[in-house]
């Protein structure tokens, strides 16, 4: 494994190259523009959810359930380069969601225009989610119940409200 120093003039330089699997075989021609090809998710690595709201594309129609994979230390580095992250931190999250949501209904590109145009609800629902799957490794929350005081988990990622 080899040991590299990250220091604000080769970051682009670090995400650019290859990581330590070795060489892309596509060749840096191949490589499109906005960076290297997202790679596919395992099962094990995706997780499913439900938006409160739903995304609503420029035909009318309402997504609700997509995928969100694990992220990796890359992408959580290549919204630091951003030009549009620099100007506004706060387009950091908007950035980071596009790249690690890899199903959203039919929408077969999910970027960060996608993101922009979500309901601020469902954005929030995705930080969290983000957070969750990233951090404790999995969708569940433990709640209490207002009226009976018992304890229970909830899956996060499961259906709409109202809904079994």
């Amino acid at each position: 494994m080899r040991r590299r120093t990250v220091v604000p003039g080769n970051l682009q330089e670090l995400l650019n190259s290859a990581d330590d699997s070795g060489p892309d075989e596509r060749g840096p021609a191949a490589a499109p523009a906005r960076g290297p090809a997202p790679r596919r998710a395992t099962p094990y690595e995706e997780f499913a959810f439900e938006l409160p709201r739903g995304y609503v594309d420029d035909n009318g129609t309402v997504h609700h359930s997509g995928a969100m994979r694990l992220a990796t230390a890359r992408d959580e580095l290549r919204p630091q380069i951003d030009l549009r992250v620099k100007e506004n931190p706060a387009y950091l999250s908007v950035v980071l969601l596009s790249q690690v949501i890899t199903r959203l209904g039919t929408v077969s590109d999910v970027h960060a225009g996608v993101v922009e145009r979500m309901y601020a609800t469902d954005v929030a629902f995705l930080q969290d989610f983000y957070r969750r799957i990233n951090s404790e490794g999995h969708t569940r929350a433990a709640v209490t119940c207002p009226h009976c005081e018992g304890s229970f988990e909830v899956d996060l990622s499961g259906g709409r409200l109202g809904e079994s």
